[in-house]
């Protein structure tokens, strides 16, 4: 469980991207974050694990007071949340495999990490991550040498084997194409419900995270706007979040996708 109590972010330059947040996300459930660019949905996840300091309010996962604790705490706590991240973040000149092995260097000491001296539970456990995600045949290949959505296979394996609690997912197919973005968010939304894990995903596709998600929580100017299931994104609810547009042509086109998909199960 992670539970967010008036949550607030203000910068020195007064802005204030966070609004006295109030969410509250069980074990398993995947929940978008969406809105508007500058709506404090990277500042949100970046305050859940303290990537970014809050200015007021707590963040409590499962019993655990994330912004009281001290330097020690905060990193034992940070391997209990996976992070993926927009750009990926890989190491380009190490393997697959090697940057998949980093997500352990939070259990690892420093002498065994700088050496690559992994246990062989956690290499084996690697195996099975690239398996589970479709890269068990490029374990050896430079990150490099990688596409877009291979990348950000690599990004999930490396955040599930620290076997964490939570997920925190920033825009992870904003730099991919239509089909590569499904591909992704579904590995994701299946491995989650595969381990029970809870994810938060920033994303600024509306179809695509009604698609996925139990959830969808809008933000505008760090306020929440809406909190519901994603059938629940009216036209006057997007309204709501981003301003005028056409809205009914995107939630017709969420429904012809779901059929297409039911179609293609049956």
């Amino acid at each position: 469980m992670l539970e967010l109590k008036k949550l607030t972010k203000t910068y020195a330059t007064g802005d204030q991207a966070l609004k006295a947040v109030e969410v509250e996300i069980p074990a398993g459930q995947v929940l978008a974050l969406i809105g508007p660019s500058g709506a404090g949905k990277s500042t949100l996840i970046r305050c859940i694990n303290r990537l970014v300091e809050p200015t007021s309010g707590s963040v409590i996962l499962n019993g655990e007071n994330i912004t009281k604790l001290s330097s020690s705490g905060l990193r034992r706590a940070r391997r209990t949340m996976g992070m993926i991240f927009q750009e990926y973040a890989l190491v380009e000149r190490l393997t697959v495999m090697e940057n998949v092995l980093s997500g352990r260097l939070g259990y690892v000491g420093f002498w065994r990490a700088f050496l690559r001296k992994y246990p062989q539970s956690d290499i084996d456990e690697a195996y099975r991550l690239l398996d589970r995600v479709g890269l068990l045949a490029m374990a050896d290949k430079r990150a490099d040498e990688l596409s877009g959505g291979q990348r950000q296979r690599v990004g999930i394996a490396r955040a599930l084997i620290q076997d964490p609690k939570l997920l925190l997912v920033d825009e992870p197919t904003a730099s991919l194409d239509p089909k590569t973005s499904r591909q992704i968010m579904r590995l994701i939304c299946e491995l989650c419900a595969e381990r029970g894990l809870a994810a938060i995903i920033n994303i600024h596709d509306v179809a695509l995270a009604q698609m996925f998600v139990q959830r969808v929580i809008g933000l505008q100017l760090g306020a929440v706007q809406f909190d519901g299931p994603p059938d629940g994104l009216t036209p006057e609810v997007l309204t709501a979040i981003y301003g005028e547009e056409d809205w009914q042509a995107t939630i017709e086109e969420v429904d012809e996708d779901d059929l297409e998909n039911e179609s293609a199960a049956a």
